[in-house]
């Protein structure tokens, strides 16, 4: 049955292959070409390159959720900030007497607000592995939590959707707060060391864009095995027809929570590898447009395929890099323009159009049948 459900469809297939060969390619022509040939791909580039494979890893999460079990979040930023913040503060241990103030035990933020001794939930942090485990814990015990209660007081639709962002922008709230320990405003940044190799090097800004692909291959694998499971097959029904699905017997409930809070696990991966490579996390991430612009990545690569939504989330931040540095000031007009586009005229997304498409071609065309001559 496992095997059955981890077959991949070419689309699938396509989609690792290229991420194999990006995690292979990059860094020979980062490291090993010279910077002089045109070929050469700058280190800034790479760390770019990372930034939108994490993103892409944040939309597969929300398309998890979205595309197949209907649950529109408008929260998946918090989850995606949340796992930032708990790599972020592993970062900020790793800095000890290398820092402004020198202090071994506190952050520098810390000491120039007159910190006396280091708050209880940064103990711990020091360690690598507690650390990978807050960034997994943290944002999946948050959804679970959350969607303990809103999934058994059955919460749908847009009141769902109002109610992930409100939970995003109170938490953004609280991290704007000094007194909550995380940084405030200025957030967490100047980063040295993780797990002992410099973070500005060059052999780590590889190794952490190739991580980064990893991580995404195997987001996809775990959201695809999922969804073409029977677990799968009963989250589409919650899709299409909620209440005949609770009719039929099952625990609506339980499926909406098991795919909420693997969702926002994901996402939490996806902004702990996000933090090293941008080099700050702050509490901007938690805002609720950012959330909303994860949708507009998975709406525009194609709901429900998974593979769009990488490709949409990737799409999307290459085109805001480009016209943020050309028109800066037209970029927001132009992402609302493009939402607005897609949704009358690819309702489905790119992927899922074409997909749509291929599927007319190769459906047999079928011919009138002959209808005998009446005699006079």
């Amino acid at each position: 049955m496992l095997a059955k459900s981890m077959k991949l469809d070419l689309r699938g297939t396509v989609f690792l292959t290229v991420l194999a060969a990006a995690a292979i390619l990059v860094p020979i022509l980062a490291l090993a070409v010279p910077s002089g040939s045109a070929l050469h791909i700058p280190l800034y580039v790479v760390a770019l390159l990372g930034k939108y494979l994490c993103y892409a890893l944040l939309a597969v999460a929300l398309d998890l959720v979205w595309g197949y079990c209907g649950i529109l979040s408008l929260g998946h930023g918090a989850f995606f900030a949340l796992g930032g913040y708990a790599m972020g503060m592993y970062l900020m241990r790793q800095i000890g007497t290398r820092g402004v103030y020198a202090n071994p035990i506190l952050p520098d933020f810390m000491v120039f607000l007159n910190w006396k001794e280091l708050p209880f939930t940064w103990y711990g942090f020091n360690w690598f592995p507690y650390a990978a485990l807050m960034v997994l814990l943290v944002p999946g015990l948050l959804a679970f939590c959350f969607g303990w209660f809103a999934f058994r007081s059955r919460v749908t639709g847009v009141y769902l959707s109002i109610i992930t962002q409100a939970m995003t922008y109170a938490l953004l709230l609280s991290f704007f707060r000094n007194d909550m320990g995380f940084g405030g405003n200025n957030g967490l940044t100047d980063f040295k060391d993780i797990l002992g190799f410099n973070v500005q090097a060059d052999a780590t800004r590889v190794t952490l864009f190739v991580l980064t692909a990893i991580a995404l291959a195997i987001g996809y694998l775990i959201a695809r095995y999922m969804t073409t499971s029977k677990f799968g097959k009963v989250l589409i029904a919650v899709r299409d027809a909620e209440s005949r699905t609770r009719f039929l017997g099952y625990r609506v409930e339980n499926y909406k929570l098991v795919a909420f809070t693997v969702s926002a696990m994901m996402a939490g991966v996806a902004g702990a590898l996000y933090v090293p490579q941008v080099g700050i996390i702050n509490p901007s991430e938690f805002a609720p447009s950012n959330s909303i612009e994860a949708v507009i990545w998975v709406a525009v690569g194609g709901r429900g395929t998974l593979v769009g939504a990488a490709l949409g989330a990737v799409l999307v931040n290459f085109g805001k890099t480009f016209f943020t540095g050309a028109l800066p000031e037209y970029w927001l007009f132009a992402l609302g323009a493009l939402f607005v586009l897609v949704t009358l005229f690819l309702p489905k997304g790119i992927v899922g159009t074409l997909s749509q498409w291929a599927s007319r071609r190769r459906a047999p065309v079928s011919k009138p049948a002959d209808i005998p001559a009446v005699a006079e």
